[in-house]
């Protein structure tokens, strides 16, 4: 959460901080966040992940976003930059940003061990369900061979799977990750997978 003891800035400031910025910037609740750059397993994953969606939804007409892309969740007070974007059908701007996407369908973290607990996994976790349009969010495991998401089921509620080494990340119909071939060549470990992912999915207590 945002300090309140810092200074507020406006969406606006924000903006105009980003378009002269040489480096990516979060906004969360009027407070401006530098983003940090990856390591090189980091930016493997994600590229890697880039073309198996790209591969799996472009012929469906829909589009694959590299962290380039402002993602904007006006109910919560955020923008940021995930990873990876996908949007199917028309691009849908905010009202103050029109670059900035409001309708993704599918967003990807690689997860870094400074953001993983406490903000890819609950914080963005928690406010990227608020988006109506979001169907999954994927979370790209750095430590071990892994892969987390979280569906969104036809209840609204939202349900939570896991795949390891020799395993398929089945995210949609037709929309698979393969465990091995995204990690192929990397130093990230298979491991033993642990207890908690053992289950195929648990019902999480996320609603809208």
């Amino acid at each position: 959460m945002a300090d309140p003891a810092r200074r507020r800035t406006s969406y606006a400031e924000y903006l105009a901080q980003e378009e002269a910025a040489l480096d990516k910037h979060e906004w969360l609740e009027g407070e401006i966040r530098a983003m940090t750059g990856g390591k090189p397993v980091h930016a493997l994953l994600g590229a890697r992940v880039v073309a198996t969606l790209s591969a799996a939804v472009g012929p469906r007409g829909c589009d694959v976003y590299t962290s380039d892309l402002r993602v904007c969740i006006p109910a919560t007070g955020l923008a940021t930059h995930p990873d990876v974007t996908v949007i199917c059908g028309p691009f849908q701007g905010h009202p103050e940003d029109p670059d900035a996407a409001t309708n993704p369908v599918l967003l990807v973290e690689v997860l870094s061990p400074s953001t993983e607990l406490l903000w890819d996994r609950h914080g963005k976790l928690l406010r990227y369900q608020q988006l109506d349009s979001l169907r999954t969010y994927l979370l790209v495991n750095t430590r071990q061979q892994l892969l987390e998401w979280y569906s969104r089921g036809e209840d609204g509620g939202w349900v939570y799977r896991a795949a390891g080494p020799g395993q398929l990340a089945r995210l949609d119909e037709g929309v698979e990750v393969d465990v091995d071939a995204l990690y192929a060549t990397t130093s990230v470990p298979a491991g033993p997978v642990p207890p908690l992912f053992v289950r195929e999915e648990e019902q999480l207590g996320y609603a809208d």
